[in-house]
């Protein structure tokens, strides 16, 4: 190898790069590989480091050695990943003068780390390029396309931190392509974002709006469409995931999916047993069943509120442990309330399976969001909710699309009882009156004119 690569040397500096490349393809070529990175190694370092092969010359063949390596010259996957490796660290001290060759190799690495999986290190091989370079052009489609694709990348390993900073990126020139596969792609990193983020409305919303794209793979699709129907579980309860719901409950592809059961009674407001849990809990994803924690001054009016309670059947916890935990007890909280007029502390916690000042303390958190409509009785230790029918329309009725025919016997049981409570009055007045005039009693009044 050092006598052609002294031979090379001796040539014409515009017979340089031919004879280079030729040396490269015989190099690749040969049957016996065991030596191949090696040879590689000093032809490419000869190429970058010596100053009498110049710098024409030098992009030539190391564009030709990518070529090569794109074309399939090397069928075994674990020693391109050692060419590209070595050639990349060779001239990385040069890397200005072979940007483009060096995007170039970076691309076939992640494509071939991708394949196997390798999502992590596939993103960061793909971090490793300038997209500011002042010696190319690049246009911001193409920074998009890869931008998207880290961001794709890092979320399979659900590195959700990173990937947002690269998603920032990508959201900042997202307007500069009319691709549609790009911007596809682009939403959908939006809604995993906002998953992994824990902002389950906006991702179910903008899940559920990808599942009705017809460019989509329809198993794609319903994939989007059992992610929509997870999120809007996890979601705070309150109006604005009652119309999220509201809309997934609407759509007729939801009765196929495995999770329709527990969509249907969050939607019409029932209570869910712990068996119903435990299977749904059995659908989600490392990231959905992250431990929350407490804050010391929820920890201590829970324990505060509870010192005056003895009875050993009462729940030590204190509050909710886990994302899905905290969701199914608001959704619980949210549903006794269509259900009892009023609730003491200790009821509520035996609901929730909470002490009764943690209850409290949940049941007082959702009243200042405005996510629950109600009054606390501190003195007496009761929660009193107020379920006007007014509600209906933000709390079961998706923002006023309409009625639903099985939600009409779940809402307002408050309302409906204070308007019995009209009648049976009006009627008893109606009955006094009439007996009094037969009695002759009362006198018709006269009006003047």
């Amino acid at each position: 190898m050092d006598a052609k690569l002294a031979q090379c040397l001796e040539l014409g500096q515009k017979d340089k790069g031919p004879a280079y490349a030729s040396l490269l393809t015989e190099v690749l070529a040969r049957p016996d590989t065991s030596s191949t990175t090696q040879d590689i190694h000093i032809i490419v370092d000869t190429i970058v480091n010596q100053d009498n092969v110049g710098l024409v010359v030098g992009r030539q063949v190391v564009a030709e050695l990518v070529r090569l390596l794109a074309e399939g010259a090397i069928k075994d996957v674990e020693l391109q990943k050692s060419i590209i490796n070595d050639t990349l660290a060779v001239i990385q001290p040069k890397i200005v003068s072979y940007e483009e060759q060096a995007a170039t190799l970076r691309f076939q690495l992640a494509d071939i780390l991708e394949n196997e999986e390798e999502w992590s290190d596939a993103a960061r091989i793909l971090m490793g390029i300038n997209f500011e370079s002042s010696q190319r052009s690049i246009q911001d489609a193409d920074k998009l396309r890869v931008y998207v694709r880290i961001v794709r990348l890092l979320l399979e390993d659900e590195d959700s931190v990173q990937a947002e900073t690269y998603y920032n990126r990508a959201a900042s020139i997202v307007h500069s392509t009319t691709d549609r596969e790009t911007v596809l792609q682009f939403k959908l990193c939006q809604a995993r974002i906002s998953d992994y983020s824990r902002k389950f409305l906006e991702a179910a919303s903008r899940y559920h709006e990808l599942s009705f794209v017809g460019e989509i793979d329809e198993e794609e699709r319903q994939h989007m469409l059992m992610a929509a129907v997870t999120c809007a579980v996890l979601a705070p309860a309150g109006p604005n995931r009652s119309r999220v719901l509201g809309s997934l409950y609407r759509d007729e592809r939801a009765a196929d999916i495995p999770t329709y059961n527990i969509l249907s009674k969050m939607f019409l407001d029932h209570i869910l047993r712990p068996a119903e849990i435990k299977n749904f809990e059995g659908t989600l994803k490392p990231h959905q069943l992250a431990k929350i924690a407490i804050s010391s001054n929820d920890r201590l009016a829970a324990s505060v509120a509870s010192d005056d309670v003895d009875d050993a059947s009462v729940s030590t916890r204190t509050g909710p442990s886990t994302v899905l935990d905290r969701a199914v007890m608001e959704h619980n909280l949210l549903a006794s309330s269509k259900i009892y007029n009023n609730i003491t502390f200790h009821g509520l916690g035996a609901l929730l399976d909470l002490t009764p000042g943690a209850a409290e303390t949940m049941a007082r958190k959702m009243i200042e969001q405005g996510r629950l409509r109600g009054t606390i009785d501190q003195v007496d230790k009761l929660i009193l909710f107020d379920a006007g029918r007014e509600d209906d329309d933000a709390q079961g009725k998706a923002g006023g699309l309409g009625d639903v025919e099985e939600a009409e016997d779940t809402g307002a049981p408050f309302t409906k009882h204070w308007d019995m409570q009209i009648r049976l009055t009006a009627a008893n007045v109606e009955s006094v009156v009439q007996h009094l005039t037969e009695k002759g009693l009362l006198r018709p009044t006269s009006t003047v004119a």
